[in-house]
């Protein structure tokens, strides 16, 4: 699933210039995407827009954000922390962390792995039309291993 999303991120620049599901599904087909794979996704991207809608919602900034034990179950220690720090530098506001851990907890099991935490924010910041900053972006695709420093 998480291979069809990167590729909508990288091929289609907002969720409205994404084909309608048949289309998009003929489409992700003809690239080579399995079937179950593609339809994983596209049920898991309809999820992501209910709760882009329901965003409005979400806690108010500043706000304490405490972890229930199936979220840290399905999160793991590595994510919320990672969740925490993009919060703390103001890049994930409230409301769309709400979102990242609702989309998270949706793939289930657990805990996830951090990279696939990593894009599912990159498809919220997609799903609201957003572009990260690039520092934010150099984080969710440069492994810390292949960074230099300077």
């Amino acid at each position: 699933m998480f291979d069809v999303l990167v590729y909508l991120y990288e091929n289609y620049w907002r969720p409205d210039a994404c084909p309608d599901h048949q289309q998009l599904r003929r489409k992700l087909s003809a690239v080579g995407f399995e079937s179950e794979e593609i339809q994983e996704a596209l049920h898991w991207l309809d999820g992501l827009a209910d709760s882009a809608e329901s965003c409005a919602g979400a806690p108010a900034a500043g706000s304490l954000r405490v972890y229930s034990d199936a979220e840290r179950e399905v999160l793991g220690d590595a994510s919320i922390g990672f969740l925490s720090f993009l919060g703390s530098a103001g890049v994930l506001p409230a409301p769309m962390r709400e979102m990242v851990i609702d989309r998270a907890m949706a793939v289930g099991g657990g805990p996830i792995d951090l990279d696939d935490l990593k894009i599912i924010v990159l498809m919220v910041f997609w799903s609201l039309g957003e572009e990260p900053d690039a520092l934010i972006l150099d984080e969710l695709f440069v492994s810390p291993e292949d960074r230099l420093i300077h």
